[in-house]
């Protein structure tokens, strides 16, 4: 790992290591492998996790260095809940949220946000508490949803994008926010064929129970 740290190449003027590279790219594959309802999005992530991880803590940002634990643990759960959810013929199971989940899905990020806001300013750790608390907590219920296998994950992740893009550019990371805008095209393809899979399964469901 100390040889992916240390080694790197110039992107857009500025220097990247090969480990956040590598981390980078790989979670803009999770993206695409999510859209295809792939098992592999899952290892992916979690290597993604790991190598974002060990970038983090040797740049001493502990936040997004424990913001990687908490998504390495949801990886987890999602890698062994999708690997029980597959069906033969559409794949991973994918679905509609039902009202009270999305009630629930956006109670947990509201009150996630404002609770995250407060303790990163009393802490005094971020000089965006509040767009950085959307972002975190926004990241962890997308990714709980997209375990259950919810189409609305996508939505949750386009709400995280549209906060994360501006916070990149006025915090001066150009490539981070590159890198959010391809997410944002990424996500709204994966939105659009998870919700066509989903009306497939539903007709076929309603079909075969008539």
């Amino acid at each position: 790992m100390d040889f992916l740290l240390h080694h790197g190449l110039t992107v857009f003027g500025q220097w990247t290591s090969i480990a956040e590279l590598a981390g980078q790219l790989c979670a803009l594959a999770v993206v695409f492998l999510a859209e295809r309802r792939t098992l592999w999005t899952w290892p992916v992530q979690v290597g993604a996790t790991v190598l974002l991880f060990a970038v983090y803590v040797s740049a001493h940002l502990g936040g997004l260095a424990t913001r990687q634990v908490a998504i390495l643990a949801i990886s987890l759960y999602g890698w062994w809940a999708w690997a029980r959810r597959r069906d033969p013929v559409y794949g991973i199971v994918v679905r509609r949220a039902r009202p009270v989940e999305s009630l629930v899905t956006a109670g947990i990020f509201a009150a996630g946000t404002v609770a995250t806001a407060l303790l990163l300013q009393a802490l005094n750790a971020s000089w965006a508490p509040w767009p950085d608390a959307a972002i975190l907590v926004g990241t962890l219920v997308a990714f709980g949803a997209q375990g259950l296998g919810l189409v609305e994950f996508w939505l949750v992740w386009l709400v995280v994008d549209a906060i994360g893009v501006p916070l990149q550019i006025a915090s001066g990371l150009w490539f981070s926010a590159t890198v959010y805008l391809v997410f944002t095209v990424l996500v709204i393809r994966g939105w659009w064929s998870w919700n066509r899979t989903a009306r497939r399964v539903g007709g076929a469901v309603g079909a075969a129970s008539n």
